[in-house]
């Protein structure tokens, strides 16, 4: 790659405007999966929903969404990333249409299995673009912090939003609302992202592979769904679980054994990727559970609407957009992407530690005030340096499938640990109020519960990033210092961002 083509004004300016279009897709898709909770009771009166079927209009995203990254992100790599990330948002913006049409349960479900495909499109492709867009460090550390800006503050957007929008208009209208974001993202998309051929199907491709890949995630992410409802110990759990797991090992199979595989396993010997994916995944469970838990305890336990419920989660989105604005990235030029994170998860921690203590009249400041700020510091600080660290080491032309294996990291992670922090906590709920317990405060203790375990699965995390990649990235850094021109660094070391700039 030209790394002088690219730092031209025209081209410079051509690829901000494209990182702001792929982010577009993102805060769209983001908003869509926490919009949709908060008018859930008015979905449920509407089309007559039972309890149980109810929860079909998350999963039923979830299920798609998580289980086509892998697919989506390689083909990217081989008709291009362009290509898919165009497919992806006309797929999931004419599904938002039939959603907020749709006049039946069943009608509803296959749209939003639908809307889940097209967000996996786009998504799994989105960090392949910016990874090849911006090749210097302290660029992409910029571009980085954008997109989890966007990823991280949409969930809390869409709590406002959707509160809003249904007690304004109608659970119809928070599908409705991607129409024109759709509309206007495909648009500029056309004329802004720059074209790419992918390497093509010249030497076949591996659709055998494609499908058990596909379809393993498939079950498994139906299964763990399926914990929510059922528990961890029912035949649905545990029948689906071992499909999975046997079609994940016919997956791997397959893959050692022929030329052209969709899953290519060298690429599982990159330890800055599988490392900092494993991370990820531990910090997903520990903020996915803070979220989920969060918002029932402040609408169950303190009796917050959905609209406050929303702003009460600003400290956390407001702390993050602060870090977006390029405080990340600096930290990361200046400390080293590793010694940032290790900070951003001791802060997640101490955000959770704080919610712990939080109990029937907590108010909200300062307690859950410091808590959300503790938790929106550690995930501005540690989520750019962990793409920063997974996507560094992975050659162009597997960009896609990096994209696509950081995104199934996160999302699996996060449905598992969703599912069973929510079946902790729930059980020690019940539990408690068997024994006599108030139903407020057996809930305030189920969350407590949960709450403890994601702090435990962070500290692992630190654990992991300490033995795995910490010493990476001191190698990393003594081979830059012997080479006059590295290639590009994978933990973005001040001394390697500033020979890419003389470089340019």
């Amino acid at each position: 790659m030209n790394v002088a083509a690219l730092t031209t004004p025209t081209s410079d300016r051509r690829r901000w405007f494209a990182l702001v279009i792929v982010c577009m897709a993102q805060l769209m898709i983001v908003l869509d999966t926490t919009i949709v909770n908060v008018a859930l009771p008015s979905i449920q009166h509407d089309l007559h929903f039972t309890q149980g079927n109810l929860t079909w209009v998350i999963n039923a995203f979830l299920i798609t969404f998580g289980s086509f990254l892998l697919l989506a992100g390689r083909l990217g790599d081989l008709i291009g990333r362009k290509r898919v990330f165009l497919s992806g948002v006309v797929v999931f913006t004419a599904a938002s249409a039939l959603c907020g049409f749709a006049p039946s349960q069943g009608l509803l479900i296959g749209a939003r299995f639908l809307q889940g495909i097209g967000g996996a499109l786009s998504v799994s492709v989105i960090l392949a673009i910016i990874v090849t867009e911006f090749p210097l460090a302290a660029d992409r550390a910029k571009a980085m912090s954008a997109y989890v800006f966007t990823a991280v503050a949409g969930g809390s957007l869409g709590l406002l939003a959707g509160g809003a929008i249904t007690e304004a208009l109608s659970w119809h209208w928070i599908f409705f609302v991607n129409l024109p974001i759709g509309a206007v993202t495909f648009a500029l998309g056309r004329q802004l992202i720059p074209s790419d051929s992918g390497r093509g199907f010249a030497d076949g491709v591996d659709w055998l592979g494609s499908l058990l890949v596909t379809g393993s995630l498939m079950v498994a992410v139906y299964a763990i769904v399926q914990a929510t409802s059922h528990g961890w110990g029912s035949s649905e759990v545990l029948d689906f679980g071992a499909l999975a797991a046997v079609l994940m090992a016919a997956f791997v199979t397959l893959e050692s054994r022929i030329s052209n595989p969709i899953l290519p396993l060298r690429i599982l010997r990159l330890r800055s990727l599988v490392g900092s994916s494993a991370v990820r995944g531990l910090l997903v469970t520990g903020m996915y559970s803070t979220f989920f838990l969060g918002t029932l305890y402040l609408e169950h336990v303190l009796h917050y609407s959905a609209l406050e419920t929303g702003l009460a989660f600003l400290p956390w989105t407001v702390t993050v957009g602060v870090l977006s604005l390029g405080i990340t990235a600096r930290l990361i030029a200046r400390f080293g992407a590793t010694s940032v994170l290790l900070v951003g998860l001791l802060a997640v921690i101490v955000g959770l530690a704080l919610l712990v203590s939080a109990g029937i009249d907590t108010s909200f400041f300062p307690t859950i005030f410091f808590a959300y700020f503790a938790i929106g510091l550690g995930l501005g600080s540690s989520f750019t340096p962990l793409l920063t660290i997974a996507m560094s080491d992975i050659p162009a032309s597997e960009a896609g499938l990096g994209s696509g294996i950081t995104n199934v990291s996160q999302q699996v992670a996060g449905a598992l640990g969703l599912a069973v922090l929510g079946t902790i906590a729930t059980n020690r709920s019940k539990a408690l109020e068997a024994h006599g317990q108030t139903l407020t405060s057996a809930l305030v203790s189920g969350y407590h519960l949960a709450y403890t375990i994601g702090a435990g699965a962070i500290l692992v995390g630190i654990a992991m990033t300490i033995v795995v990649l910490v010493p990476l990235g001191r190698r990393t850094a003594q081979t830059a210092a012997a080479q006059p021109e590295p290639p590009r660094p994978l933990l973005a070391q001040p001394a390697s961002a500033q020979q890419e700039r003389r470089a340019a």
